[in-house]
């Protein structure tokens, strides 16, 4: 199961259920896609594709939409 939290300029944004435990999210497009931390702060932790513009768009999603994905990871995994 791999829940989609939302989807923004042609990307979805999801988690990976029965995966490890540090919280991060997974990132689609038709280009590729990444993977970042969430914690202890927002940082790549995977990339297959994308360019330097692209995964600099996804940072800024990912900060403007900091809080929905951590609740949406807490809703998910339960903690």
């Amino acid at each position: 199961m791999s829940p989609t939290v939302f989807r923004e300029k042609g990307y979805r944004f999801f988690f990976f259920s029965r995966e490890e435990s540090r919280v991060h999210v997974h990132v689609y497009c038709g280009d590729g896609e990444a993977k970042f931390w969430l914690e202890p702060e927002i940082e790549l932790a995977g990339n297959h594709h994308l360019s330097r513009r692209q995964l600099k768009e996804l940072e800024d999603i990912i900060e403007a939409h900091y809080d929905e994905l951590k609740s949406a990871w807490q809703e998910h995994f339960g903690g």
